[in-house]
């Protein structure tokens, strides 16, 4: 499944109001067709679904679709074997978006704020339904194809015309339900010639800009027979950076797992945090460093990419300039496998969330 379309009927609106500066909070909800009903219908009755759900009397035309400043949140609430629901490490992505806003000179959304909203937004949707319940199934290719529930924060600005910046933008929530992110038989990469990010730019605050150069890479890395792309630096061109949407790690040789170190460009993914406290917790030595791409061919025996959206998945080999190098005869390493487990044991409360990472809803 993926992403789904269905969006959930709920939605929270709230403006940055500058008289006051403060944010005005308001809550709406559509058509509360379950989500069962909606999965069933065709695209053509999915979109008179949408087209009842509008755009809550917000601007078409701001700095948000015109020039795409605005930043968004991807965060993950999971249903828990004990019949619970919980967001994992909302905390994180409300500090995340505090940057990211302040970051594009707007008003910043308070974390607190973020938070309350999060949580009362899922139990609105979950009243009427629009939340997945737990499968025992799903345990059995350890939560692999389990799905989850996908909530969206984002940043759009009020209404403009001309490069500005926003003084009062709107932060909206949406959800829907997701499953495994990447699909397909192989696990192939492909260095690609384009550029993600540059200093001094916008690769750290996780922006909208900032996906129009990975959509158009991972495009065409699909259509070259790829499953993913990974993005080198601006400056020398030889250091690895991230994949398309989600951050990379390299197990080398030595027992090393190297991932590369945040800067101005590279984005400081929260499930990426999750994987460097797992693995040292149970001894790996994790460093975070810069990596080239010649050391990756040369040294490295597994590799594996993180996000929200893509938990850790295998890579099994990363193509640079004509050339094939494979990891682990392009079998899933064990140490992605066991840090998969235990990400996704602690998400979906099959194992004890040592850390303190869940938040109930």
């Amino acid at each position: 499944m993926a992403f789904n379309l269905a969006m959930y009927p709920i939605s929270y609106v709230a403006q940055y109001n500058p008289a006051t500066g403060k944010w005005d909070e308001a809550w709406h909800q559509a058509d509360s067709v379950r989500f069962e009903e909606l999965e069933r219908m065709s695209v053509a009755e999915q979109n008179a679904v949408y087209a009842k759900r509008n755009l809550f009397g917000l601007p078409l035309v701001n700095y948000t679709t015109q020039y795409a400043l605005g930043c968004f949140e991807g965060m993950k609430a999971y249903p828990q074997k004990n019949g619970a629901l919980t967001l994992f490490r909302p905390d994180r992505n409300a500090a995340r978006f505090h940057t990211s806003m302040k970051g594009l000179y707007a008003p910043p959304f308070p974390e607190e704020l973020y938070l309350s909203a999060s949580i009362e937004f899922l139990k609105r949707n979950r009243e009427l339904g629009y939340v997945p319940a737990y499968n025992p199934d799903w345990e059995k290719d350890t939560f692999a194809g389990a799905s989850a529930v996908y909530v969206r924060p984002f940043m759009y600005s009020e209404g403009a015309i001309g490069v500005g910046i926003s003084h009062s933008p709107y932060v909206i929530i949406c959800a829907t339900t997701v499953s495994s992110y990447f699909k397909g038989q192989n696990t192939k990469a492909i260095i690609t010639d384009r550029i993600r990010a540059t200093p001094k730019g916008t690769g750290w605050i996780k922006c909208a800009s900032n996906y129009v150069a990975s959509a158009l890479a991972k495009k065409e890395a699909e259509e070259a027979g790829y499953m993913e792309v990974i993005f080198l630096d601006a400056t020398d061109r030889k250091y690895v950076e991230e994949g398309s949407s989600c951050n990379i790690f390299f197990h080398l040789k030595s027992g090393e797992l190297v991932t590369p170190a945040l800067g101005d460009t590279i984005l400081p993914g929260i499930t990426r945090s999750s994987v460097i406290e797992l693995a040292r917790a149970e001894g790996v030595r994790v460093v975070e460093r810069r990596i080239s791409i010649q050391e990756v061919a040369k040294k490295c025996v597994e590799c594996f990419v993180t996000g929200t959206a893509a938990g850790i998945t295998p890579i099994e080999s990363v193509t640079w300039k004509g050339k094939e190098y494979v990891f682990n005869d392009r079998v899933p390493g064990e140490l992605g496998k066991r840090l998969q487990s235990r990400l996704k044991g602690i998400q979906y409360g099959t194992l004890p969330d040592a850390f303190k990472w869940n938040v109930s809803v």
